[in-house]
């Protein structure tokens, strides 16, 4: 420690040697560097305070049904986007900033200048921000502050419309190439069910399904056949042991009764037997017995005028009275001939059921293939129908973001403080500019003085000359001084102190004025 302070001192004393020479160079440091301060341009700044409200009312009404972006993320790109090179050139020229600029360099220049100048803060909160610019001209501050604002509202809305266009102009270019593959998807799958229309059939059915149904009509009608063959054999039967009768004119109850018609004695046999039920278990004057009764005798009246008319219509032997035929072998004869025209139409419809299993069978072989064929143009064709839907409902989601950006704004620009012209300098700032310089020169005094020191080094006493060099001192001689010396060196100090008070002076003095001046 004490030899930090020992070599400090030392140096103090090498300087205080060469102190006229640092105060001369304060006092040249120190009268330019106050000029230069005073001469300084005067800067105003400008600025404008813009809010971004995002909370529209639209938003939690539109939740789902339109596509809501992330405004607050989108501002916030923008604020610090917004000072780019195309902003700034087009800035200076909605500024006319350019008005006096002839070469490249000159207008590289005011690029550059510009974009230093320009600010924007956030000022406090979300989406309150500063617009802000520094420059000579006050007006022209203001100028380029009013065009900065518009640019960013005008930048906000700008490109929010222009991401709208260019995202439906993408969704509508792909629904138009969905709807070329759902049509060259459904042609596909027409022309594979008309390859495959025995196959496939409609409806949606398999061929497992087909072919059960297939299988079920074809016995159903084979059964139906083998009934009606069963029903032709008992009429051929029949009439093959029903021999012609003919009928008297006038013919009895009785040879009525041994006549057959099918259709009236079922009926009439089973009315019998209801009214033998009936006297059971009531008497012959219970009106259900009564109407049996009745019932009965009306069909063997319809029985009796059954047989006229048949006995009418039968041809007449031109060898004899009036005869007829046996009705009942005309009916069987009848009903023989509707019997084998019934077999022929189940013989048709069993041969068609056949062919259409045999058919079946055959495309068998055939099926996994085409199965597999189906099931991949239907996958294809549910992808891009289900795509296509998306794409469509996306559109419509689009289409009324826009109209809805349209209608109220999503994102509400509001100008909370307009640009003005600054009636004072924001900069430079010459009040505390001035003492610096001040302090900056004395601090030029001081470094001049240390280095002509270090320069011309002296040597104050013999230790220090001892360790300097590292010889031996022997002695030394030591300087009487006089009166008059003495004399001589107070008034060197005083006038030393004189010097650097009249310069600290200087600058306290132009401090002070700067601050009245401001005040005024």
């Amino acid at each position: 420690m004490e030899d930090i302070l020992r070599q400090l001192s030392v140096i103090l004393r090498g300087m205080w040697l060469y102190r006229w020479w640092g105060l001369a160079a304060a006092w040249i440091v120190g009268p330019i560097a106050a000029a230069t301060v005073y001469l300084l341009p005067d800067r105003y700044e400008s600025s404008a305070r813009v809010y971004v409200d995002t909370q529209s009312i639209l938003k939690p009404l539109m939740s789902g049904l339109a596509v809501q972006p992330n405004v607050d993320q989108q501002i916030s790109i923008l604020s610090r986007t917004l000072i780019s090179r195309p902003n700034v050139e087009k800035l200076i020229r909605m500024a006319d900033l350019d008005l006096t600029v002839k070469t490249k360099e000159e207008r590289e220049a005011l690029i550059a200048s510009v974009t230093k100048a320009l600010e924007i803060r956030v000022a406090g909160r979300d989406n309150l921000y500063t617009l802000a610019y520094t420059d000579t001209d006050a007006e022209r501050a203001k100028r380029v502050v009013q065009s900065l604002v518009s640019m960013f509202v005008e930048s906000g809305l700008g490109d929010k419309r222009k991401d709208s266009d260019t995202a439906r102009k993408f969704i509508e270019e792909q629904i138009k190439s969905y709807e070329q593959k759902l049509e060259e998807a459904e042609n596909r799958l027409k022309e594979f069910k008309l390859r495959n229309l025995s196959t496939v059939g409609s409806g949606g059915r398999d061929y497992f399904s087909k072919m059960t149904d297939a299988s079920e009509q074809l016995g159903q009608a084979r059964l139906a056949l083998r009934e009606a063959e069963n029903a032709r054999d008992t009429l051929k039967r029949q009439v093959a042991g029903e021999e012609p009768m003919l009928l008297p004119d006038n013919p009895s109850s009785a040879v009525l009764a041994t006549v057959s018609v099918p259709e009236l004695d079922g009926r009439i046999e089973t009315q019998k037997k209801a009214l033998d039920s009936l006297l059971q278990r009531f008497t012959e004057q219970h009106p259900d017995v009564v109407g049996a009764r009745k019932m009965i005798a009306q069909l063997e009246a319809q029985k009796v005028q059954e047989i006229q008319a048949r006995k009418k219509l039968a041809p007449v032997s031109s060898g004899g009275p009036s005869l007829g035929s046996n009705p009942v072998f005309q009916q069987l004869k009848m009903s023989l001939a509707e019997a084998e025209a019934n077999v022929a139409s189940l013989k048709a419809r069993v041969t068609e059921y056949e062919s259409r299993v045999q058919a079946l069978n055959a495309a068998s072989r055939m099926l996994p293939q085409i199965e597999a064929e189906f099931a991949q143009l239907n996958r294809d064709y549910d992808v891009n129908k289900r795509n296509y839907d998306q794409l469509v409902a996306r559109r419509e989601s689009a289409s009324m973001a826009v109209e809805m950006g349209a209608t109220s704004g999503v994102a509400d620009f509001r100008l909370i403080d307009p640009p003005t012209v600054p009636s004072k300098p924001a900069a430079p700032n010459r009040l505390l500019l001035m003492p610096a310089a001040g302090m900056a020169a004395l601090l030029m005094g001081a470094a001049i003085s240390f280095l002509i020191s270090q320069i011309r080094p002296t040597f104050s006493d013999m230790n220090v000359l001892r360790e300097v060099t590292g010889l031996a001192v022997l002695g030394s001689v030591s300087l009487l001084s006089d009166h008059d010396r003495m004399r001589n060196i107070r008034r060197g100090k005083i006038a030393f102190l004189g010097c650097l008070g009249a310069l600290i002076g200087l600058f306290g003095a132009m401090t002070v004025w700067l601050m009245l001046a401001r005040m005024a």
